[in-house]
């Protein structure tokens, strides 16, 4: 009987954490989920916009090294692979619409408050997973461009493009490329769609939070799709003109994205 409860005591221990019950959605709830990270936003233009200007300068700040240092091709998977990490960049966001939707303080101050938060520790360490996936994705376009054209290193940009677009092998580095970020995307969307929320409200680990992400676009895979569509596209817009636009769109997206979490995850 002692094994047997040993036993018993082990295998406890050894379980995942149940997962919270997750809700059918529809996309009402994806453009509702946008009217409310709207009205966060409007509530608190100044500190959410000086939040999210550090996405958009980081973006230039790439670019303008791949310009530098003569590595153009990177340019397009750098911008394009640097929404892989958007959903960390925007964690005291998140913070922010907690508090607003609690009646509690949302000032300025209270979007940094996560760096005393006992959550820390798996806020940074699902930020690293996002942050590899973000290398890994360089890595692979890297590999796509080397394998597939090979220009010479000191190309110009207008040589570049030209190859890129006019000829054969371009066109499939195109295709290869768009396909392979397509698989980095899904990725990283499905693993962090909830988690950051998840974790910032519930002090759950990371595991749990991505399993529970996981199993929200599992089991809405058609509106999770039409989200994540509408996502990119948002994203694209605020891209022009210069990355600018994404002053706005970031908290924007980053407050609607607190406001999904709460309509998939029940409690």
């Amino acid at each position: 009987m002692a094994n047997l409860d040993s036993s018993f005591d082990h295998d406890t221990k050894d379980a995942a954490p149940a997962l919270p019950r997750i809700r059918t959605i529809t996309t009402t709830d994806l453009t509702d989920s946008l009217r409310l990270g709207w009205q966060d936003f409007l509530a608190q233009p100044s500190h959410l916009a000086f939040v999210a200007v550090i996405y958009p300068v980081i973006g230039v700040l790439l670019a303008n090294l791949t310009v530098t240092y003569n590595i153009f091709p990177l340019l397009f998977p750098l911008l394009g692979g640097f929404a892989l990490i958007g959903p960390f960049a925007a964690v005291g966001l998140y913070e922010i619409s907690r508090r607003r939707e609690r009646g509690l303080d949302s000032s300025w101050n209270h979007a940094f408050a996560l760096l005393r938060s006992p959550a820390l520790s798996q806020i940074m360490l699902l930020g690293a997973m996002l942050t590899g996936l973000f290398i890994a994705w360089l890595f692979a376009a890297w590999f796509i461009y080397r394998g597939l054209l090979g220009l010479p290193a000191n190309v110009t940009t207008g040589e570049f493009l030209r190859t890129v677009f006019t000829t054969f092998d371009g066109w499939i580095m195109i295709v290869v490329g768009n396909s392979v970020g397509l698989l980095f995307a899904i990725a990283a969307f499905a693993i962090s769609v909830t988690s950051f929320p998840h974790i910032i409200d519930r002090r759950v680990d990371v595991a749990t939070a991505i399993r529970t992400s996981v199993a929200a676009v599992e089991q809405n895979p058609r509106v999770m799709m039409i989200w994540g569509l509408m996502v990119t596209g948002l994203l694209v817009l605020g891209c022009l003109p210069v990355l600018v636009g994404l002053v706005v769109v970031m908290p924007v997206l980053g407050h609607a994205t607190w406001h999904l979490y709460r309509r998939l995850i029940d409690g």
